[in-house]
């Protein structure tokens, strides 16, 4: 995959992603500044959740169809990272078995051992105990798909409820919901201990 339109000037301080996006409506070249904002991040999103080699062609695109689509933008939200997400997170669903093999393997780790990275990143963010990274995992793996891309973007992407409401195009209850019982399934699978309490105080 290539990258999407011809990279353009920054857009100028205090403009913000909505203007932007629609500037390129009619001068397609300046979608280039949020490729320029974003492509690293959903990239590192993508990698976390599944490899860096397939990041490189869903993070690509991602933005060719955010490119396509970007006249049905909702011009009253200023940051588009919601949106760039949610796109990302949609292709992602095109992996789920992919997605769910990582885990399982990284379940089979040794809790010692010297893996780094992905799982490394879900255990310091979900939990402050190392030793729950093999049932942790195990428990992510077993998530309903729906729940995994709630507790993925907010714990990975550290998108806040609302802002995984948009990404999602769901109400803010379900995300509430969502995430909730993702953290049950998650206690519960290490024997009690809550995994997300620093994101019970953020969100």
């Amino acid at each position: 995959m290539t990258a999407p339109p011809e990279v353009a000037t920054p857009s100028p301080e205090g403009v913000d992603d909505a203007s932007v996006i629609e500037r390129s409506w009619h001068e397609p070249e300046r979608f280039g500044a949020i490729f320029d904002a974003y492509f690293a991040e959903i990239h590192r999103y993508v990698a976390r959740r599944l490899d860096v080699h397939v990041a490189d062609d869903i993070a690509a695109e991602t933005f060719h169809a955010a490119f396509r689509k970007r006249r049905t933008y909702d011009l009253t939200r200023g940051d588009a990272r919601p949106w760039l997400y949610g796109i990302a997170t949609n292709l992602i669903g095109r992996h789920r078995r992919d997605e769910t093999r990582k885990y399982r393997a990284l379940a089979r780790l040794p809790i010692d051992g010297g893996a780094t990275g992905h799982e490394d990143r879900v255990a310091a963010r979900v939990s402050a105990q190392q030793q729950v990274r093999g049932p942790l995992a195990d428990a992510v793996a077993g998530l309903p798909a729906k729940q995994r891309d709630v507790l993925l973007l907010v714990v990975l992407a550290e998108l806040s409820y609302e802002e995984v409401a948009q990404a999602l195009g769901v109400p803010f209850g379900t995300v509430c919901s969502r995430f909730n019982r993702a953290r049950k399934k998650l206690r519960e699978a290490l024997g009690g201990t809550n995994p997300l309490r620093d994101e019970e105080r953020t969100r």
